[in-house]
């Protein structure tokens, strides 16, 4: 899959892709969701744990690493359940296009002390019950992603 403009050749930097592996932890009736901060366009959006590949990084240890990362816990067996995609416009006027790679994750222990993200795109962790998961802003690809709504 190409990675970036000169791949596909298209010299026109206005165009991004951008490739996320995103967790699915759920405990009870719950869910697992991080806040956007201000580091980011959507900052008091709620999503799934998890972000951005590094270069040459294999998916299902991004999704482990960006849950440690943005949570604190520690996820076992990755499973893609699905995959999603989005355009969206940044400020600048980029056109950003993201894959998501949606991963059930569990959770060593869902019972452990949460650890937020310092000076990152996330602020807050949360276990928040399915029923209020829409009504706390979540975006639109989370509420796809738990079967909240339709795609």
């Amino acid at each position: 899959m190409p990675a970036d403009s000169e791949d596909r050749g298209d010299d026109d930097a206005s165009h991004v892709w951008r490739i996320g592996a995103y967790a699915v932890c759920r405990r009870a009736d719950e869910v697992l969701l991080v806040r956007a901060s201000s580091r980011t366009e959507v900052e008091g959006s709620w999503f799934l744990p998890g972000g951005g590949l590094e270069f040459g990084e294999q998916p299902e240890a991004a999704v482990l690493r960006e849950l440690q990362e943005e949570t604190g816990l520690n996820g076992t067996d990755p499973r893609l359940v699905s995959v999603t995609t989005g355009l969206r416009a940044r400020a600048d006027g980029t056109e950003v296009f993201t894959v998501r790679l949606i991963y059930a994750v569990d959770v060593a222990d869902p019972g452990g002390a949460l650890a937020f993200e310092r000076h990152g795109t996330s602020d807050e962790a949360r276990w928040v019950p399915l029923d209020e998961v829409a009504a706390l802003g979540a975006m639109p690809y989370v509420l796809a992603a738990l079967g909240l709504s339709a795609k």
